[in-house]
């Protein structure tokens, strides 16, 4: 059993190397350390690729300035796509929940990044989300339904709540995802059917609130 508690490793650059690696979530120093020893084995055009490929997004992606997904342009494919639904915004917490929705492939409409859920106990409020350029939007006149989907737990409920507020004095309908989801989850791990039959089965907020109080 190989322990890593003040390991000397025979290389400082091994070392920087697993540090690196182990930095990263879900990379413990044992996965850290198999990485190594396998791009020290490969070619080393691998290791470059690599290099190249992670400083290339960190300093060349883009948000999409209508949604704020990440994108290689200044507007990503999804606003760009004149076959969407563009009366149709799904609200999500950040990029990952677009993935997990783009592959049930039941969502034509666009959507729109908060950046995260109102947290009072973290310090976050809605000062700190991008919920402003979401009621522009809806000030346009434009937009004919709000779906919230947002994850199912206590901070997105709050923030549910924050924002059925705002968008009650304007004429859209608002949604939210049926209880396919269990309470306490996350999208990006809800499985592709049940996260498709969800948004088949949105309802109306006033029905969800209804249904928390019953």
């Amino acid at each position: 059993i190989i322990t890593f508690v003040n390991m000397e490793f025979p290389s400082k650059l091994i070392e920087k190397g697993v540090q690196a690696f182990a930095s990263l979530p879900g990379i413990g120093k044992k996965t850290a350390l198999r990485l190594v020893v396998h791009l020290l084995q490969e070619d080393e055009e691998l290791a470059k690729n690599i290099s190249e490929s992670i400083y290339k997004l960190r300093t060349e992606i883009k948000y999409c300035q209508q949604c704020g997904n990440v994108s290689d342009h200044e507007v990503c494919n999804i606003c760009n796509d004149i076959s969407r639904k563009h009366d149709t915004v799904c609200v999500v917490e950040n990029f990952r929940d677009i993935l997990a929705i783009e592959n049930t492939q039941q969502y034509r409409g666009v959507y729109h990044i908060l950046g995260g859920l109102i947290a009072p106990l973290d310090g976050i409020g809605p000062e700190k989300l991008n919920i402003q350029n979401l009621l522009d939007k809806v000030q346009t006149g434009q937009l004919k339904e709000v779906i919230m989907a947002l994850n199912p737990t206590i901070d997105g409920d709050t923030t549910l709540f924050y924002l059925s507020r705002q968008l009650s004095c304007f004429p859209i309908t608002v949604t939210t995802l049926a209880r396919g989801v269990a309470f306490g989850g996350e999208l990006e791990y809800v499985d592709e059917v049940t996260l498709a039959r969800s948004l088949q089965s949105r309802r109306p907020y006033e029905n969800y609130i209804s249904g928390q109080n019953s």
